[in-house]
């Protein structure tokens, strides 16, 4: 029973993979990339470990530094994402060309400066 366990979790863990994988070579700008990087390999990563820890436990070793591995890839992944998606947007890197609305433009704080210029104007 366990060998299936493991084969499964195994069998998830590289399909996720490969799709991720998949997304970094296809998608059409470095957000999208960002996003399949994330998502489905993040995943990945954790079900292959998670697969291996259940591998190790069902020989009778228990080991502590794969679940910190898994919490490990599973808190950060994510967050150096946004990291290096926030900071490529911050130096100019163009978003894809059907995009239709971008949010993170609004947030800037050089962005909001002309406005309260504007608005200081406008006031008698």
């Amino acid at each position: 029973m366990t060998e299936i366990l493991i084969s499964i979790l195994v069998l998830i863990g590289s399909f996720l993979s490969l799709i991720g994988s998949l997304g970094i070579i296809r998608l059409p700008d470095i957000y999208s990339r960002m996003h399949a990087a994330t998502k489905s390999a993040t995943l990945g990563v954790v079900f292959l470990i998670s697969g291996s820890f259940v591998f190790f436990l069902s020989e009778g070793v228990f080991i502590l530094q794969l679940l910190f591995t898994i919490a490990f890839v599973f808190l950060t992944a994510p967050v150096a994402a946004m990291i290096i998606s926030r900071s490529a947007h911050r130096n100019g890197v163009e978003l894809w060309g059907r995009t239709k609305h971008d949010e993170l433009m609004e947030s800037y704080p050089e962005h909001l400066e002309p406005e309260r210029d504007n608005e200081k104007a406008d006031q008698p």
